[in-house]
C-alpha cells in the first residue's frame, strides 16, 4: 500500500527527531493530558501530502479531521486539520508533520503557479519535475508536483530511459547511445535522450529517439532546433521537452515555443515552503 510507504517515511522521520523520548514534554506536560489543535496555514498556497500525513496520525492513535484536501487551494489563516489526542503525542509529532506539511505544499504551490502561467500562453506545454530531489522525500515531492498540476517525469532510474552527456562520452556518438538503448529498451519503455546543439538534436530524433531534451538551451535556441526538425521532417516523430535554466522569469519565454514538455529542477529542490503551523486550541483532559 502506497499508504503504508509514507507511512514508514514518516516514522523514520519522527524517530529522528525523538530517538528517545522528548525531554521537554516528559518533564512538564502530563502523561494522560488530552488536547485539541489545529494546522493553521500562515499563507495562501496548494496544500499537498495532506492525506499521507493524516494516515501517519491515525495510525498513531490520534483522532484527525480533515479541513483541507490534497491540491486545495487555501487561504492565510485557514485551518488544514483538527488533530484530538494524546498532548504528548502531538507535540511529539508536531514538527515532523509541519515539516512534511509545509515544504510538500510549497512545492505544489509552485508548479500551481508555473502550469498556470504556462497554460495562458500554450495549453498543450506540461510542466514537469525532474530526479532532483531531496535524499529521502523523493515520494512526497514527486506527490506534490502531481498535485500541484505537474509532470512527475521519470520516479528513479529504474522506470525509464535518459540518456545523458556521460552515457554518449562512454559509448562515443548519440547514434550509438539511442541504437543500444532501442535495442535493450523494454516495450515499455520510451527512449530519451539529453543534448545541447541543433546538430545533436537532429542526429537523436534521426536514431530514433522518443524524447529529445534540449538541455540548457534559450530560447532562441530551442527555436532553432525546433524549426531544423520541423524542416527536415522529423518534428511529429519526437516529444520535445526543455531543461535547465528555467525558472518563473523566463518559462513563458519557451512556453510559447512549439515544445512539449517544461522541466524544472528548483521545484523540488528550492521551492520555498508554504509556512504553516499547529496550534493547540484546548485541553480537553489534563491528566
Amino acid at each position: 500500500m502506497v499508504e503504508e510507504v509514507a507511512f514508514k517515511r514518516l516514522l523514520e522521520f519522527l524517530e529522528e527527531d525523538i530517538p528517545l523520548w522528548d525531554t521537554t514534554s516528559a518533564a512538564i506536560v502530563p502523561e494522560g493530558a488530552v488536547v485539541r489543535a489545529y494546522v493553521v496555514a500562515k499563507q495562501r498556497g496548494v496544500v499537498a501530502c495532506i492525506e499521507d500525513v493524516v494516515y501517519f496520525l491515525k495510525r498513531l492513535g490520534l483522532e484527525v479531521k480533515e479541513l483541507a484536501r490534497d491540491g486545495d487551494t487555501v487561504d492565510r489563516g485557514s485551518s488544514v486539520l483538527e488533530i484530538v489526542g494524546n498532548a504528548r503525542t502531538v507535540l511529539a509529532v508536531e514538527r515532523t508533520i509541519l515539516n512534511i506539511l509545509m515544504h510538500c505544499s510549497g512545492v505544489a504551490t509552485e508548479v500551481r503557479r508555473l502550469v498556470d502561467m504556462v497554460r495562458r500562453v500554450n495549453q498543450r506545454v506540461r510542466i514537469a519535475a525532474t530526479r532532483k530531489t531531496l535524499p529521502g522525500l523523493r515520494y512526497f515531492e514527486k506527490k506534490a508536483v502531481a498535485v500541484g498540476g505537474g509532470d512527475t517525469h521519470r520516479l528513479s532510474l529504474s522506470d525509464a530511459i535518459l540518456i545523458k552527456d556521460n552515457h554518449v562520452r562512454i559509448v562515443e556518438s548519440i547514434e550509438e547511445a539511442v541504437k543500444l538503448a532501442k535495442a535493450r529498451a523494454s516495450f515499455a519503455h520510451k527512449v530519451e535522450i539529453e543534448v545541447s546543439t541543433v546538430e545533436d538534436a537532429v542526429k537523436a530524433a534521426e536514431a530514433g529517439a522518443d524524447i529529445v531534451m534540449l538541455d540548457n538551451m534559450s530560447p532562441q535556441e530551442v527555436a532553432r532546433v525546433v524549426e531544423e526538425l520541423r524542416r527536415r521532417g522529423l518534428r511529429n516523430k519526437v516529444v520535445i521537452e526543455v531543461s535547465g535554466g528555467v525558472t518563473a522569469e523566463n518559462i513563458g519565454e519557451y512556453a510559447k515555443l512549439d515544445v512539449d514538455v517544461i522541466s524544472c529542477g528548483y521545484i523540488t529542490l528550492s521551492a520555498k515552503a508554504l509556512d504553516m503551523s499547529l496550534e493547540i486550541v484546548e485541553v480537553i483532559k489534563k491528566r
